[in-house]
């Protein structure tokens, strides 16, 4: 049995071929009854658009590139859902990769995007050489969520306000009572600025002496090791702040290993909110960093310089909020 055609659902809807072309690609210019006549022919016939065939005609592939800098982490759940739904409301697809797993194997990142013709390139995370993306974005539409890099030509950045959330974070535990603080930080421009904003708020408090900054590699790994050699010092801190809830759950785990009780013997407070820090038995404080708005933000982005609206290269910030759960007390008494 043949499969279906767009001759088909004209015939059945008792319209021509370009009106139901112009019904698929959603075009406002096609009136309700006419709408719903092609919809309800498409969905008796069982009809699928060719999308090779359309590509050819359109000169485009409605597909998005979406370029991960790690896919194991959690964060970008929430980002891609926020991405998902406005692309998919705008007859696009998103087509995944993982630049960490590129890196490995020794490719670009962003050329099998270019072989496959993409018509955009999202960049979700911070890449290592975010400087490549220049070249890409002279022959595509470009936009980067969730990193702040040093922007590029023609490239809208999309991110949280990550020195709004690093001071709630500080002053929450400063609030709390806190004097010895830590902060195991990460790298990239979102790293750094997550150290700045810390550093910056236990000085603005009188603190700074206090504050204590530990490199990691933003891993759990990485954070449980931090926080090892963090809690071995003779003034241990009383409370720490991890760059994301991933190296957040580390230093829970070392701390309980030491044989301290978190919050009662150390505070810890991540980053990111994502669904590890939602898990009853973590209950972790962190900081939601808009994930899902920032996706839907940075599709927004694209979808104008796809319409030749993107002119030259914005940030647009996202404000965070401090989700107070049970990772963070009072330090104990004396301390």
């Amino acid at each position: 049995m043949r499969a279906p055609t767009i001759r088909d659902v004209a015939d059945r809807a008792g319209v021509s071929k370009s009106l139901v072309s112009l019904v698929l690609r959603g075009s406002d210019q096609v009136r309700p009854e006419k709408r719903e006549a092609v919809l309800r022919a498409v969905r008796e016939l069982g009809y699928r658009p060719n999308a090779a065939a359309r590509s050819l005609s359109e000169q485009r592939t409605r597909t998005v590139g979406v370029l991960l800098n790690d896919l194991r982490n959690p964060w970008f759940v929430d980002l891609l859902d926020g991405l998902n739904s406005l692309l998919h409301d705008n007859g696009l697809r998103m087509l995944l990769a993982d630049a960490r797993l590129n890196r490995r194997t020794g490719q670009d990142p962003a050329g099998p995007f270019l072989d496959l013709g993409v018509d955009g390139l999202i960049v979700v995370g911070t890449l290592p050489d975010p400087a490549a993306l220049g070249a890409v974005a002279e022959r595509l539409p470009v936009v980067v969520a969730g990193a702040r890099e040093p922007g590029l030509p023609g490239v809208d950045v999309v991110a949280n306000d990550d020195e709004r959330g690093a001071r709630l974070v500080t002053e929450h535990l400063i609030g709390l009572g806190h004097r010895r603080v830590a902060h195991i930080a990460g790298y990239g421009a979102v790293g750094e600025l997550r150290r700045g904003s810390f550093e910056a708020t236990m000085r603005a408090h009188g603190l700074a002496g206090e504050a204590v900054v530990e490199p990691s590699d933003m891993t759990e790994e990485g954070g449980y090791r931090t926080t090892v050699r963090l809690l071995s010092r003779p003034d241990r801190p009383t409370a720490v702040f991890a760059v994301n809830d991933i190296a957040a759950i580390g230093a829970v785990s070392a701390a309980e290993e030491l044989g301290l009780t978190v919050p009662r013997d150390l505070s810890v407070v991540g980053y990111d909110n994502t669904s590890i820090a939602r898990l009853r038995h973590v209950w972790l404080t962190t900081v939601d960093n808009a994930s899902h708005e920032v996706g839907r933000r940075a599709a927004r982005c694209l979808l104008d310089r796809f319409e030749g609206r993107g002119g030259a290269g914005r940030t647009d910030l996202a404000t965070p909020v401090l989700e107070v759960r049970g990772t963070t007390a009072a330090p104990p008494e004396g301390q």
